[in-house]
């Protein structure tokens, strides 16, 4: 069975928690294989979703590489989601 394809919206998503994950992994002064082996998780998972050949990764593996870099879900999310949805559409005051 094959996946569907994402939407741009979904792809936008993906690199950009990509970016947050490896930002934070560089601010950390960790390398991959560290963060991977503390996450019990493999270096090729945590390369994949760095370099966004999977944008869309599995809720532990995230919620796992976020622990064992100092990320709360909850920035996770706002990050991603302040970088890929309108501004008309966050809600909040308008």
């Amino acid at each position: 069975m094959s996946r569907r394809r994402l939407d741009a919206v979904a792809q936008r998503r993906g690199q950009q928690l990509a970016s947050c994950l490896k930002q934070a992994r560089y601010a950390s002064g960790r390398s991959a294989e560290a963060v991977a082996s503390s996450a019990g998780i493999s270096v090729e998972t945590v390369r994949s979703i760095e370099k966004g050949r999977t944008p869309t990764p599995e809720f532990f593996t995230v919620a796992a590489l976020a622990t064992e870099l100092g990320l709360s879900l909850d920035e996770l999310y706002a990050s991603v989601r302040r970088s890929t949805v309108p501004s008309e559409h966050r809600g909040g005051p308008r």
